[in-house]
């Protein structure tokens, strides 16, 4: 209605007062009282950072910046020497061996024939032994196994017994081992060059073995055994790039792009001196 006057509100002070007078709320049954922690001045806090960049680090990989034994750094050396040497076709040929389905092949052969443990060769003979005494034929007969030794492998070459004669390509010293495929060869008996004297060894029952040889197999396993001989004969026997393919001279990343700028500069140079333009 025009002309109406509202009544004037009432002082803030007086609110207050009024607000103040009121009512206490009671506080809650249960509530825990906060007790002050006395701090020690001598053991300050210190809380880590857990946040990106922070306290801790995420791992990284340190393995540029180790500091290798000695044994490490000098057979990575050699390999980086035996790269950067050239090599002559004799010892270049233990570079070339055998893929990894034709070892598997004859390895699972090779198997068949370790030779018997000491224990065993012992319980045989002591059976021959007690069948003679008691006057009968002894049933055991010597087991056919694989031949090791480098002494004993090159008389069977020479007498051409091996059937086949596997050679492996890290023999220490090189110079032991590195006549043999010439002498097979020689003496027209099949040979191979196989990855790891290691694997050699763990089928003669040693720790390395730098060769081995299969004189006589049963059998059921002349057919593999022939197959086996015939593709390593064509593969090393007959394979005259064996014998005349040099190794080694293979040189790190800088110093081929410092001969491919030689050889660069050397082309441009002879360009200009025949008028032409090579961009």
């Amino acid at each position: 209605i025009r002309g109406k006057v509202s009544p004037p509100c009432p002082p803030l002070a007086t609110m207050g007062k009024a607000a103040k007078g009121g009512k206490k709320l009671p506080s809650a049954p249960l509530a825990a009282k906060k007790t002050k922690v006395q701090k020690n001045p001598l053991f300050e806090k210190t809380p880590r950072n857990f946040r990106l960049g922070g306290d801790i680090q995420p791992k990284r990989d340190l393995t540029r910046f180790v500091r290798w034994p000695k044994y490490v750094r000098l057979q990575r050396m050699k390999k980086i020497m035996i790269m950067r040497l050239k090599m002559p076709p004799a010892i270049n040929q233990f570079n070339m061996t055998i893929d990894k389905n034709q070892a598997a092949t004859l390895l699972r052969l090779l198997k068949k024939y370790t030779p018997e443990t000491n224990e065993a060769k012992k319980n045989r003979l002591m059976e021959q032994a007690q069948a003679k005494k008691d006057g009968q034929e002894s049933k055991s007969k010597k087991p056919q196994v694989i031949k090791y030794g480098l002494n004993h492998v090159t008389t069977l070459i020479e007498q051409k017994a091996a059937k086949l004669v596997v050679i492996a390509h890290d023999v220490e010293p090189i110079e032991t081992v590195c006549w043999l495929p010439a002498l097979c060869r020689k003496k027209d008996v099949p040979y191979c060059i196989i990855k790891g004297k290691g694997r050699l060894g763990m089928l003669v029952h040693k720790k390395m073995a730098s060769c081995v040889a299969l004189t006589t197999v049963r059998q059921e396993d002349k057919t593999e055994l022939d197959k086996l001989a015939e593709n390593f004969k064509a593969q090393f026997n007959d394979n005259t790039e064996v014998r005349r393919r040099w190794g080694g001279g293979i040189m790190g990343t800088k110093s081929q792009h410092v001969t491919q700028r030689r050889e660069k500069a050397v082309q441009i140079e002879q360009a200009k001196k025949l008028g032409l333009s090579i961009a």
